[in-house]
């Protein structure tokens, strides 16, 4: 079986509460992962609650990286959806990770739209 995507779903714990509490920094951090993992972006968008914790979102073309953070527990959740071999999503994880600061996570990868095309590629439009 192959799959269309590769999806990340990362818990980031113990991480710097100021960070997590900065939507320009969330921001920041969330596009240079998408620079640095060669990632097409189309889009971003971020809110800031009060009193505090941020959501965000960048719609990348090979999907979408997402975050939602709870700053009074040091605590981010975040979604890594790429489609495609163009990008590696474990990329974005680790830069995420040492930009909040993050001393623990968990994580589980999902592969996304299982197609069984015997030996031929995945087929995925161009950009």
């Amino acid at each position: 079986m192959q799959a269309l995507g590769r999806q990340i779903l990362a818990e980031f714990y113990e991480c710097d509460e100021n960070i997590l509490r900065d939507e320009e920094a969330i921001r920041k951090a969330m596009l240079e992962a998408c620079e640095i993992g060669k990632a097409t972006v189309v889009s971003d968008t971020f809110h800031s609650f009060s009193p505090y914790g941020v959501s965000g979102v960048v719609v990348i073309a090979e999907s979408h990286v997402a975050v939602h953070t709870w700053p009074e527990y040091g605590y981010a959740a975040v979604d890594i959806f790429t489609c495609g071999q163009t990008i590696s999503p474990w990329d974005l994880f680790k830069h995420l990770q040492k930009c909040f600061k993050s001393k623990h996570t968990s994580n589980m990868e999902l592969r996304r739209g299982l197609f069984d095309t015997g030996n031929e590629p995945i087929k995925h439009k161009p950009y």
